[in-house]
Formats: structure tokens, sequence, C-alpha cells
């Protein structure tokens, strides 16, 4: 039977998930391409034992802080009702990342960061669970899942084309500053730095979640049990049950697997490319503030074309889901490929990387090869994870679920490889003759054993045995 058409409230539904999946991943990877700058504003030496504290506090204080919240947000999705905590939750992060512009101290940023990733933790399980529940046909639901998940890289892209946008245009944005009730936060340094207008911009999602709010359904199912009195109270006890615990457990250490990769070798990128040949060519005899920004802009082009590998893998992703089968056969597809790329990608591309031939303006290097494959194998296995969770835990527990996977799981364990990749790369045992070099051999090294060890383990995960149930 043909799926139906959709209507117009549901494609309402699918520009917000669209909106929220997309701004998710913005306000994420919006670290990465900040951290460096923001840092320096705040006198911490890049390559200083200081740098490399602050560097992984900023990534794992905030995804633990999140992860704790995220798995709150997954029970409170299945109490409360999935659209109204999908509303909160984008609201919380949009509100955040534009608070963060004005930070004033690295720990005034750390706070902003952690809110951050509680609306964003949130927002994926809430997301998610409304989607399955709102499309009962199952190719349809599907492909709604695959295709507004696409969109996440489009977050990545346009993070990045918005700081190279700043990069280049700061000097002539109007100047941030707190007002004077304020001033006992502290005195914003540096009120153009390009940083800060890319945080700011992390406040687009809420303006149109505000304007379509009123039209946006809450899931059927969920609703008519609760007003039965039908729904089961929701309980993390149960996610370890005997008929659960084995895919709760697998799709946990998944979910981290999978954040690993990126946060332990991908993210990393920014800190590699400084010592990249091309890049240390571009920056030889220049001053400081021009090295800087060469070094930024080096790290913002080579971020678009990791999210424009994560795009097409994420699109490859929603094709397939509905032709095959096997969710380990569809999940493989990406893992072993992406076990042979990451490693060589860092290990040897990064280290070697050389123009290969020029398209136009654009010159394409070596490392774009190694970073695009990199995204797309890897960011292709978020979208699996979103179309394979709603079918794993029965409605009751469906956020709680989502929740332990994808925060306890991807969020807090997973993004907490940055830390592990930064504490490695600062250690004498690793290779390289600067911290660019260290962190890409980190960055090969991380990125290899964690698509290993997820290999191994979809061995293991379970094949959902039936559709979406209703209770």
């Amino acid at each position: 039977m043909p799926a139906p058409r959709l209507t117009l409230v549901q494609w309402l539904i699918c520009i917000i998930a669209v909106i929220g999946f997309a701004f998710d991943t913005y306000v994420l990877l919006m670290l990465p391409l900040i951290l460096r700058p923001s840092l320096t504003e705040f006198g911490i030496t890049p390559g200083s034992k200081e740098f490399a504290f602050w560097l992984s506090m900023l990534f794992f204080v905030p995804a633990f802080v999140g992860g704790f919240f995220g798995l709150l947000g997954g029970y409170l999705t299945d109490r409360l009702g999935r659209r109204r905590v999908l509303t909160w939750s984008i609201l919380i992060y949009a509100v955040s990342a534009f608070a963060a512009s004005y930070s004033t101290s690295v720990v005034m940023l750390l706070v902003f960061r952690c809110t951050s990733f509680i609306g964003v933790c949130v927002e994926f399980v809430a997301a998610v669970a409304w989607l399955a529940e709102l499309f009962p046909n199952p190719h349809q639901r599907e492909r709604v899942l695959g295709y507004t998940q696409a969109c996440s890289s489009f977050g990545g892209l346009l993070v990045a084309a918005v700081n190279g946008w700043a990069i280049k245009w700061a000097a002539t944005l109007p100047a941030i500053g707190l007002p004077d009730w304020l001033s006992s936060l502290g005195v914003i340094k540096d009120p153009h730095a390009a940083w800060r207008y890319t945080l700011m911009s992390g406040l687009i999602p809420a303006i149109p979640l505000i304007l379509i709010r009123p039209f946006l359904p809450e899931s059927p199912t969920w609703k008519q049990k609760k007003l039965a009195g039908t729904l089961t109270r929701p309980s993390i006890r149960e996610l370890f049950a005997p008929q659960l615990r084995r895919t709760t457990i697998i799709t946990t250490l998944m979910f981290a697997l999978s954040f690993g990769a990126a946060f332990g070798a991908i993210q990393q990128m920014p800190q590699i490319a400084t010592g990249m040949p091309d890049v240390v060519a571009q920056t030889a005899g220049k001053p400081v503030p021009a090295q800087k920004q060469i070094e930024q802009k080096a790290a913002s082009d080579y971020a678009k074309v990791q999210e424009i590998g994560g795009l097409i893998g994420r699109f490859l992703l929603a094709l397939l889901v509905v032709r095959i089968v096997s969710r380990r056969t569809l999940l493989r597809i990406f893992q072993i490929p992406g076990l042979i790329v990451l490693p060589l990608a860092f290990g040897y591309m990064a280290l070697n990387n050389h123009l290969l031939f020029t398209i136009g303006s654009w010159n394409v290097t070596l490392f774009d090869i190694g970073i695009f494959l990199a995204g797309l194998f890897t960011v292709a296995q978020f979208s699996f994870w979103g179309n394979y969770l709603p079918r794993a835990f029965p409605l009751h527990l469906r956020g709680t679920g989502e929740g332990f996977a994808a925060n306890i799981g991807g969020r807090m364990i997973g993004t907490s490889f940055a830390a592990l990749s930064g504490y490695l790369a600062s250690q004498s045992f690793m290779p390289g003759k600067n911290d660019a070099e260290k962190m890409a051999f980190t960055a090969a090294a991380v990125g290899f054993s964690v698509y290993l060890l997820g290999l191994l383990l979809s061995f293991f995960l379970p094949e959902p045995k039936q559709e979406l149930s209703a209770d």
C-alpha cells in the first residue's frame, strides 16, 4: 500500500523537526570552531596545560550535564508528552547559545555550554519519539525520520559557513557588550570577536518555533493513552528487565562509540589543521593575528567539507533504510569502510596534506578527501540510531529508552572521547613533532579503536522483531 501524501500539518511537523535537528548539530559543532579563539581571548595560551585542561572541560562537562538532563528529558517525554518537551528543549539551547556570546570568562562560557547541551540532548529524544508516532505508515515514517535527520548536517554546514562569514566581517559588525546592569559579570575584551557572533547566531531556531508551535499536534498514540489513563508509568529500571536488557546495553555502548568517533577524532580537526603542511606554509612569516585568521579559516573550510560528507552519508542512510531489512547489515555498510578511512585520514592524509586538483576557486587537498569520507561514514550512523531506537522500545518507554542510549551512551560517554583524545595527545608517548601532529596520531588511534569495537558489538545488536508497538 503506497504511503499517503503529506498533509499541511505533517509538512509543518517536518519543518520544525528539520529546524530542531539542524540547529541541534549547529549548536554542538560551534565548540570546535570557537574553542581556540575564545580561550585565547580569555588569556589561556594554546598548547599549555591550562589550555588542555579547559579543552577537556568544555567538551566533557557539558556532555556529562547534558547526558544526565537528557535522560531526565527522555523520562519527561514519556510523562508530559513529546511536543511540549521538544518545544522547550529547542528554546533552551537557542537562548543558551545566544547568552554564551556574552561570556566574560571561561567559566561563564562553560555554564552556557552546559545549558545548551541540555537543550540539545533533550531535543533529539523528544523529536525522534514524536516523529515516529505521528507517521503510522512504516515506509513513510522511515523516510521522514531519515530525511529530517539528514538535515542535521545542514546545521554543521551552516555553522561552518556562519563562522567563516563572522571571521571575514567581524570588524564591521556591531560591537557586543554587556549592559551596565550586568557589568559585575566582567568585561568583554574583544567586542568584535568572530566566535561571539557565531555563538549569537544560535538564537535563530527560536523564531520559527514560536510562530509554528500553535499548529503542532501531540503524538496521537501517546495522547490517547494518556487521556484514557492507560499509559504505563515509565521506569529506568524496566530498561534492564530481561526482555530489554540486551537492547539497552548494546545500543548504549554502540551509540557511545558512534559519538566517540566524531568527538574523539573528527571534531579534533581544528586542533590538527594548525599543523598541516599547507596551513604551516601559508602562515610562515605572517604576523600572529594573520596566522590565527588563516588557521581559523582552514578549520572552517575543512569543517564544511566534513559536513558535506556527513550530509551525503545521512541521505544515503535515508535511501537505504527502507531497502535493507537487516539493521545490522545496514549499519555495517558504514562501519566497515569507516574502520579503514578514519586512521588513514588522520594518521596519513592530515600529516601529508597537499593540493590534489582545483575546482574553480576551490583547492582540493588530500585531507579534503579524507575528512569528507570520515564525515560520510561516521555521521550516517547518527541517523541510523534515530531510525532504530523507536522500534527498540515500547511506547511508554520510548523516550526513556532513547534518552538512556542517546544521552548516557552518546552524549555523556561518547563525547567524553574528546577529553580522552586531549589527554592522550598531551602524553610523551604519543608520536608527533608538535601538538597538532600528536593530535592527528591520537585521532587516528581513537577513530580506529571505536570503529573496531562498534563493528564487534554489531554482532550482538538485536534485530527489531516488529513495527512500532502501541504499548
